[in-house]
């Protein structure tokens, strides 16, 4: 699968952490940035994550911030895409089957690592289930 990753300096380590299990995991990893911890300005590198995804460069994108919430909130200014902070893999499967997400954004500064990683591979893993939620989804995309 084609990923498009991206973080600020609040989340740039878990984004590394991340990067590294997608990679091994065999998913193409498309980095977006940023690299180091230097304060940057998320909607930053949520822009071009979104892009890649509505593009059709990637099938899903990962964002990492501080918290989450702020990437999450960048992220969902854009239509088609339907972002999600994410704290758990109970979080990550039901926002794939249910919303069908796009984008799981993680809190570099409130999320461990193996929780996120658990977090990860639900979403990545969890194929969405349609039915009831397809007029949902539709009603979220036709705003």
């Amino acid at each position: 699968m084609d990923i498009a990753i991206g973080a600020d300096h609040g989340g740039v380590e878990l984004k590394r952490a991340l990067v590294e299990a997608m990679r091994a995991a065999g998913h193409v990893v498309m980095d977006c940035g940023t690299d180091g911890t230097a304060s940057v300005d998320y909607p930053d590198f949520a822009a071009p994550v979104v892009a890649r995804i509505t593009a059709g460069q990637a099938q899903l994108g990962i964002l990492v911030c501080g918290s989450g919430i702020g990437m999450c909130m960048a992220a969902n200014r854009h239509a088609g895409i339907r972002a999600a902070v994410l704290h758990n893999a109970t979080e990550a499967r039901l926002t794939r089957a249910h919303n069908n997400a796009n984008i799981a954004c993680f809190g570099g500064r409130t999320t461990g690592v193996e929780v996120a990683l658990d977090a990860l591979h639900a979403f990545l893993t969890t194929p969405y289930d349609g039915g009831r939620h397809d007029r949902r989804i539709a009603k979220l995309d036709a705003r």
